[in-house]
Protein backbone atom coordinates (compact mmCIF):
# COMPACT_ATOMS: atom_id res chain seq x y z
CA UNK A 1 0.00 0.00 0.00
CA UNK A 2 1.53 3.33 -1.01
CA UNK A 3 2.41 5.59 1.89
CA UNK A 4 1.53 9.25 1.71
CA UNK A 5 3.80 11.62 3.58
CA UNK A 6 2.18 13.33 6.59
CA UNK A 7 2.94 16.77 5.14
CA UNK A 8 0.52 16.10 2.25
CA UNK A 9 -2.93 17.13 3.42
CA UNK A 10 -4.80 16.47 0.19
CA UNK A 11 -4.95 13.40 -2.01
CA UNK A 12 -5.51 13.00 -5.72
CA UNK A 13 -8.24 10.61 -6.79
CA UNK A 14 -5.53 8.08 -7.75
CA UNK A 15 -3.88 8.31 -4.32
CA UNK A 16 -7.25 7.97 -2.58
CA UNK A 17 -8.07 4.97 -4.75
CA UNK A 18 -4.73 3.28 -4.05
CA UNK A 19 -4.97 3.84 -0.28
CA UNK A 20 -8.66 3.00 0.14
CA UNK A 21 -8.86 0.08 -2.27
CA UNK A 22 -11.89 1.66 -3.96
CA UNK A 23 -11.86 2.07 -7.72
CA UNK A 24 -11.64 5.62 -9.08
CA UNK A 25 -15.09 5.16 -10.63
CA UNK A 26 -16.47 4.16 -7.21
CA UNK A 27 -14.97 7.28 -5.65
CA UNK A 28 -16.55 9.45 -8.34
CA UNK A 29 -19.86 7.67 -7.70
CA UNK A 30 -19.58 8.19 -3.94
CA UNK A 31 -18.93 11.86 -4.58
CA UNK A 32 -21.93 12.16 -6.92
CA UNK A 33 -24.10 10.64 -4.16
CA UNK A 34 -22.82 13.06 -1.52
CA UNK A 35 -20.90 10.46 0.51
CA UNK A 36 -17.52 12.15 0.07
CA UNK A 37 -16.46 15.57 -1.12
CA UNK A 38 -13.54 17.15 -2.90
CA UNK A 39 -12.34 20.52 -3.98
CA UNK A 40 -11.18 21.41 -7.48
CA UNK A 41 -7.77 22.79 -8.30
CA UNK A 42 -7.20 25.60 -10.78
CA UNK A 43 -6.67 22.83 -13.36
CA UNK A 44 -10.09 21.33 -12.40
CA UNK A 45 -8.56 18.25 -10.75
CA UNK A 46 -10.17 16.75 -7.67
CA UNK A 47 -8.38 16.96 -4.33
CA UNK A 48 -9.59 15.06 -1.28
CA UNK A 49 -8.71 15.82 2.32
CA UNK A 50 -6.87 13.03 4.15
CA UNK A 51 -9.88 12.30 6.35
CA UNK A 52 -11.75 11.17 3.21
CA UNK A 53 -9.88 7.88 3.63
CA UNK A 54 -11.84 7.24 6.83
CA UNK A 55 -15.13 8.25 5.17
CA UNK A 56 -14.48 5.82 2.31
CA UNK A 57 -13.61 3.06 4.81
CA UNK A 58 -16.85 3.83 6.68
CA UNK A 59 -18.91 3.69 3.46
CA UNK A 60 -17.33 0.45 2.29
CA UNK A 61 -17.74 -1.24 5.69
CA UNK A 62 -21.39 -0.22 5.85
CA UNK A 63 -21.97 -1.46 2.29
CA UNK A 64 -20.31 -4.77 3.12
CA UNK A 65 -22.92 -5.45 5.80
CA UNK A 66 -25.75 -4.52 3.43
CA UNK A 67 -26.58 -0.95 4.37
CA UNK A 68 -27.99 0.98 1.38
CA UNK A 69 -26.02 4.01 0.19
CA UNK A 70 -28.95 6.35 0.90
CA UNK A 71 -28.94 5.24 4.54
CA UNK A 72 -25.17 5.69 4.74
CA UNK A 73 -25.44 9.18 3.23
CA UNK A 74 -28.15 10.12 5.75
CA UNK A 75 -25.98 8.88 8.61
CA UNK A 76 -22.97 10.87 7.40
CA UNK A 77 -25.13 13.97 6.96
CA UNK A 78 -26.12 13.80 10.64
CA UNK A 79 -22.52 14.14 11.80
CA UNK A 80 -21.73 17.63 13.08
CA UNK A 81 -20.24 19.90 10.41
CA UNK A 82 -19.81 16.96 8.03
CA UNK A 83 -16.92 15.60 10.07
CA UNK A 84 -15.38 12.22 9.51
CA UNK A 85 -17.01 9.36 11.43
CA UNK A 86 -15.21 8.12 14.51
CA UNK A 87 -15.11 4.70 16.11
CA UNK A 88 -17.89 5.88 18.46
CA UNK A 89 -19.99 7.00 15.46
CA UNK A 90 -19.61 3.55 13.92
CA UNK A 91 -20.63 1.87 17.18
CA UNK A 92 -23.71 4.10 17.50
CA UNK A 93 -24.80 3.73 13.87
CA UNK A 94 -24.13 0.01 13.63
CA UNK A 95 -26.26 -0.51 16.74
CA UNK A 96 -29.10 1.42 15.09
CA UNK A 97 -28.70 -0.52 11.82
CA UNK A 98 -28.80 -3.87 13.58
CA UNK A 99 -32.60 -3.98 13.81
CA UNK A 100 -32.88 -3.12 10.11
CA UNK A 101 -30.46 -5.94 9.26
CA UNK A 102 -32.32 -8.36 11.56
CA UNK A 103 -35.57 -7.58 9.71
CA UNK A 104 -33.91 -8.15 6.33
CA UNK A 105 -32.53 -11.45 7.59
CA UNK A 106 -36.06 -12.50 8.60
CA UNK A 107 -37.38 -11.54 5.15
CA UNK A 108 -34.61 -13.47 3.40
CA UNK A 109 -35.23 -16.50 5.61
CA UNK A 110 -38.93 -16.44 4.68
CA UNK A 111 -38.00 -16.12 1.01
CA UNK A 112 -35.58 -19.05 1.32
CA UNK A 113 -38.28 -21.16 2.99
CA UNK A 114 -40.78 -20.33 0.22
CA UNK A 115 -38.17 -21.26 -2.36
CA UNK A 116 -37.67 -24.59 -0.62
CA UNK A 117 -41.44 -25.16 -0.71
CA UNK A 118 -41.49 -24.41 -4.45
CA UNK A 119 -38.64 -26.75 -5.45
CA UNK A 120 -40.18 -29.44 -7.59
CA UNK A 121 -43.47 -27.56 -7.94
CA UNK A 122 -42.52 -25.01 -10.58
CA UNK A 123 -46.10 -23.81 -10.99
CA UNK A 124 -45.38 -20.06 -10.77
CA UNK A 125 -49.14 -19.65 -10.65
CA UNK A 126 -50.29 -16.04 -10.67
CA UNK A 127 -53.09 -17.09 -8.35
CA UNK A 128 -51.25 -19.09 -5.69
CA UNK A 129 -47.47 -18.90 -6.00
CA UNK A 130 -45.89 -16.90 -3.17
CA UNK A 131 -42.75 -16.27 -5.26
CA UNK A 132 -44.25 -14.94 -8.48
CA UNK A 133 -47.24 -13.27 -6.80
CA UNK A 134 -46.46 -12.39 -3.17
CA UNK A 135 -49.13 -10.70 -1.10
CA UNK A 136 -51.50 -10.32 -4.06
CA UNK A 137 -54.10 -7.99 -2.61
CA UNK A 138 -55.55 -6.81 -5.93
CA UNK A 139 -55.88 -10.37 -7.20
CA UNK A 140 -58.51 -11.03 -4.56
CA UNK A 141 -60.74 -8.32 -6.09
CA UNK A 142 -60.34 -9.03 -9.81
CA UNK A 143 -57.85 -10.26 -12.40
CA UNK A 144 -55.46 -8.16 -14.48
CA UNK A 145 -53.18 -5.28 -13.67
CA UNK A 146 -54.48 -2.29 -11.74
CA UNK A 147 -51.68 -0.10 -13.05
CA UNK A 148 -52.50 -0.47 -16.75
CA UNK A 149 -55.39 1.16 -18.55
CA UNK A 150 -58.03 -1.54 -18.83
CA UNK A 151 -59.29 -0.72 -22.33
CA UNK A 152 -57.35 0.56 -25.30
CA UNK A 153 -58.99 2.84 -27.84
CA UNK A 154 -60.46 0.89 -30.76
CA UNK A 155 -57.85 2.20 -33.24
CA UNK A 156 -54.94 1.04 -31.07
CA UNK A 157 -56.53 -2.38 -30.56
CA UNK A 158 -57.05 -2.76 -34.32
CA UNK A 159 -53.39 -1.86 -35.06
CA UNK A 160 -52.19 -4.28 -32.40
CA UNK A 161 -54.42 -7.06 -33.78
CA UNK A 162 -53.31 -6.55 -37.40
CA UNK A 163 -49.65 -6.47 -36.29
CA UNK A 164 -50.08 -9.83 -34.56
CA UNK A 165 -51.62 -11.33 -37.71
CA UNK A 166 -48.68 -10.13 -39.83
CA UNK A 167 -46.17 -11.68 -37.44
CA UNK A 168 -48.05 -14.97 -37.53
CA UNK A 169 -47.85 -15.06 -41.37
CA UNK A 170 -44.06 -14.69 -41.46
CA UNK A 171 -42.23 -17.93 -42.29
CA UNK A 172 -40.70 -19.77 -39.36
CA UNK A 173 -37.02 -20.47 -38.93
CA UNK A 174 -35.84 -16.85 -39.10
CA UNK A 175 -33.55 -15.45 -36.45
Amino acid sequence: MPQIPEKIHELTVGQLSARSGAAVSALHFYESKGLIGSRRTAGNQRRYSRDTLRRVAFVRAAQRVGIPLATIRDALAELPEGRTPTREDWAHLSKAWRSELDERIKQLSRLRDHLTDCIGCGCLSLETCVLSNPDDVFGERQSGSRLMVERRPAAKQQRKHSGQQQRQKEPEGRC
